[in-house]
C-alpha cells in the first residue's frame, strides 16, 4: 500500500470466519499458526485498537457487508525469544519515568491517538520512544494531546518509521504485546512483515 491508493474492499463476510473480540484473540490466532508453521488464515475483528484504526470494531457487523483487505504483521524478537503483533508493542516500567518505547502497527492504543501517521499495510514500523528524561509534567501534558493525536512533533517524543526497529534500553523493560504481558528485555527487535494477515472489519 502507498499514499493516496485504494486500499481494501467491501465484501460478505465469509461463512464460518474466525472473528477475534480484542487484539490479543487476534494475536492468539497468528501465533498459533506462525508457531506451526502454517500460512496465516483471515481472520475477523470485531473490536480492539487495529479494529479501530480500520474504521470496524463492531462484533455484530459478522456475518455481513465487511470491509476486506491486508495488513501487516509484526514480529518480536527480544532477548532470544520471539513472538507476533497485530496491533502494538510497548517497552516499558512506567508511563511517569524512564524508557517507554512503542511499536505501533495500528494507530491506536487505547483511548490514545498514539501513532496518527501509521498505517497496517504500509510495510512500516511506526515507533515512538519517550526519552527517559522527560519529566513527569511533561508526560502529563503529551498524554492529554495523545487524545487528539496532536502530542507530535515533540522534543522529547523521538518518532520514526522503518520496516525494521531495533532498541537497547538502560534496563530491562516490561513488553507488552497487544495488551498482554510478555516478559522482561533489555533489548528488542520489531520487524515488520508486509501484506501477512487478511482481516475482515
Amino acid at each position: 500500500m502507498r499514499r493516496g491508493e485504494p486500499w481494501g474492499e467491501q465484501v460478505q463476510s465469509p461463512d464460518f470466519l474466525r472473528v477475534a473480540p480484542t487484539d490479543r484473540d487476534a494475536r492468539e490466532w497468528v501465533v498459533a499458526q506462525r508457531e506451526t508453521g502454517r500460512a496465516l488464515q483471515a481472520v475477523g475483528l470485531g473490536g480492539g485498537d487495529m479494529a479501530r484504526t480500520l474504521g470496524g470494531g463492531t462484533p455484530g457487523r459478522f456475518p455481513g457487508v465487511v470491509m476486506t483487505a491486508p495488513i501487516d504483521v509484526l514480529r518480536v524478537e527480544a532477548d532470544g525469544r520471539t513472538t507476533w503483533a497485530v496491533a502494538h508493542v510497548v517497552a516499558r516500567r512506567s508511563w511517569w519515568r524512564g524508557d517507554v518505547w512503542l511499536a505501533m502497527n495500528a494507530q491506536f492504543l487505547g483511548d490514545y491517538d498514539i501513532a496518527p501517521r501509521s498505517h497496517p499495510n504500509d510495510g512500516k514500523v511506526d515507533v515512538i520512544h519517550v526519552h527517559p528524561d522527560m519529566p513527569v509534567r511533561a508526560r502529563r501534558q503529551a498524554r492529554r494531546r495523545a487524545r487528539t493525536g496532536t502530542h507530535l512533533p515533540h522534543p522529547q517524543l523521538h518518532s520514526t518509521q522503518s520496516a525494521t526497529a531495533s532498541a537497547t534500553f538502560r534496563q530491562p523493560l516490561v513488553l507488552w504485546v497487544d495488551g498482554v504481558r510478555w516478559g522482561t528485555a533489555a533489548s528488542i527487535t520489531v520487524t515488520c512483515e508486509p501484506d501477512a494477515l487478511t482481516i475482515y472489519a
